[in-house]
């Protein structure tokens, strides 16, 4: 789909990047940009810059880089057109109704017919619950202890006994193979085509759209596997989808409850939860977290009480901790669930539970206490130090201070002689991050020696003149676009430059101009060069005209190696010579 560039640039502008952004990342000011943890790549510091001024994006660590549609592209798997949709309806923009291009028109086609198969699979296990071939699940469901309204609200369903049976249908409601495969609800091989679920009750599940996605089924009987979730597919991404969430995101709860499994969220929502949600079959991943972010700011866990549930637990904490998330955990003893419980007990002593949830870190600390023999003296030692070092973890010194103090009265432990041994400890962890800090930066020397220095220097130049636009006016006459060699840094340079001349920079537009989402990153890239603030006018002058010197040389010495006429070389001799006054000038930066 093509829109008119002047509509893009609409959309873009009415689209601000930082509010857009910390809608799915949590960002802090430092300077004049905002920090926070690349949604793109696992880190724990953050290097996942977003600049107003600029109204880009760049990540330091993965190089993931753009302007606002770039962003949403990336995060939400979205293509060019989806995305310019999504921005135009945040802000309000009607959107012409304009003609796709073959490969997107071939794209979203494909999109809305999986949604529209997916729909259709939803609803027919939904009748299959209802008719008479369906009997032991609807039994298995009053088991559960679920109301029909319940069942309606989730739109839970049943695929029969036979393995064929939606693929006939599907079939009959006339969709091609080519397209039935790609909804991950079919299995086809060598020996035919068979359903994916089978004898299974059926779980649809949705996005915050409330569109069917996939599907997850558990088995009627002794069958394997017991839970059985979609595979991945153009709809489905386990790793970014948390079910419930249609429903929980609506919540006016100040958090939401993180469940194992698709009973424990139906449950709880049939007691008044309606903030529970799961992830799909999968450990809780980053883009979960970040998900969590995007809707509140405090989780509670209510992973099962057994060990696999603890073990969850214990991975899910540091996750949910880095996206900047509050963590409680729920006491469900003696219970192994929260469908258990409330089957038990009732929503009243949930309830009860939730308000006396226990921080993840005391948590932690009453896990880490099971591996220990405390009425050893030995063995209690052990333990007081292992505590110490998690403390010690802690940056801001009332928390710890807090933390220390409660463990100190939960153990009976002398306060002072605590907290100097967790500041101990705290002083070799600050080392240890030193000189771990210290090896990523050599390491980084290390990559960016291999890197050429040309081009770091052009780059450097191009972000140099986003930075300070003044200093146009100054080097126009020394440095122009054809000074950039590499072929993306010179469209980008004549682009900046036009820009420039007519006073009015906008760096972001220029990232509209380029279709790819490697392009985008390039020229990311070029804008967000490292420029060090820690030096004197003196020194960030010397190191621009050396900057200077060196991008106007390199093309005068590559235009040298590849003069093809007379004409050209005398225009180079004449070059040559200026670089000679060129590296005596100095070019001021006030």
């Amino acid at each position: 789909m093509y829109y008119p560039d002047e509509l893009v640039e609409e959309i873009r502008e009415k689209n601000d990047i930082v509010d857009v952004v910390s809608g799915y990342v949590k960002l802090q000011k430092k300077g004049g940009s905002y920090f926070g943890l690349c949604p793109f790549h696992n880190e724990k510091s953050p290097s996942f810059s977003v600049s107003q001024s600029k109204q880009m994006y760049y990540c330091f660590g993965c190089g993931a880089g753009g302007n606002v549609i770039t962003f949403i592209m990336e995060y939400e798997k979205f293509t060019f057109p989806e995305s310019i949709k999504y921005l135009a309806d945040r802000a309000g923009v009607e959107l012409p109704e304009m003609e796709y291009s073959k490969e997107a028109r071939k794209r979203a086609d494909l999109r809305n017919l999986l949604f529209e198969i997916n729909k259709k699979a939803a609803t027919y296990f939904y009748y299959q619950l209802k008719g008479e071939n369906g009997a032991n699940a609807r039994a298995y469901f009053e088991k559960r202890e679920l109301s029909e309204e319940t069942i309606n609200r989730f739109g839970l369903g049943y695929s029969n006994m036979y393995s064929d049976d939606l693929y006939r249908y599907m079939k009959k409601e006339g969709y091609s193979d080519k397209v039935l495969k790609e909804t991950g609800l079919f299995t086809m091989n060598e020996k035919g085509v068979y359903d994916k679920f089978w004898n299974r009750v059926m779980y649809p599940i949705m996005d915050i759209n409330n569109k069917v996605i996939g599907f997850g089924g558990r088995v009627m009987g002794d069958g394997e596997p017991k839970y059985l979730n979609s595979p991945e597919t153009m709809l489905f991404d386990k790793s970014r989808n948390l079910y419930g969430l249609n429903l929980a995101r609506t919540s006016k709860k100040p958090n939401l409850i993180i469940c194992e499994g698709y009973m424990d969220v139906i449950a709880l929502h049939q007691a008044g939860f309606n903030q529970a949600v799961a992830s799909l079959g999968t450990a809780l991943t980053t883009g979960h977290a970040l998900l969590l972010k995007r809707y509140t700011n405090e989780v509670l866990l209510t992973y099962d009480s057994d060990g696999a549930g603890v073990k969850a637990a214990l991975r899910a904490i540091p996750i949910l901790k880095e996206a900047g998330l509050r963590i409680k955990v729920i006491n469900m003893r003696p219970y192994k669930d929260p469908d258990e419980f409330i089957k038990a007990l009732g929503a009243e002593e949930f309830q009860k539970r939730i308000d006396t949830a226990t921080s993840s870190f005391l948590y932690e600390i009453e896990i880490l206490e099971q591996q220990y023999d405390l009425k050893d003296p030995e063995s209690k030692t052990e333990f007081y130090n292992a505590m110490a070092r998690k403390l010690s973890e802690f940056t801001e010194q009332v928390e710890r201070n807090n933390y220390i103090q409660a463990v100190c009265e939960k153990y009976f432990i002398e306060y002072d002689s605590f907290r100097k041994l967790v500041n101990d400890y705290g002083e070799k962890f600050y080392v240890a991050n030193e000189l771990k800090h210290q090896k990523q930066e050599e390491a980084a020397g290390m990559r960016s020696t291999k890197d050429d220095g040309l081009r770091k220097a052009q780059k450097i130049l191009l972000t140099w003149l986003i930075e300070d636009p003044q200093l146009y006016h100054k080097i126009k006459n020394y440095i122009s676009p054809r000074d950039f060699i590499e072929p993306i840094y010179h469209d980008v340079a004549v682009k900046l430059f036009e820009q420039l001349e007519n006073n009015r920079l906008n760096p972001a537009s220029i990232i509209s101009m380029y279709e790819s989402e490697e392009e985008h990153k390039e020229v990311a890239s070029l804008f967000n060069a490292p420029l060090s603030e820690e030096l004197s006018l003196a020194e960030k002058e010397k190191a621009l005209n050396e900057t200077i010197y060196k991008v106007k040389k390199n093309s005068v010495d590559y235009r040298s190696r590849n003069a093809a006429t007379a004409d050209e070389l005398s225009m180079l001799v004449k070059e040559q010579a200026e670089l000679g006054k060129l590296s005596k000038m100095h070019i001021s930066l006030k």
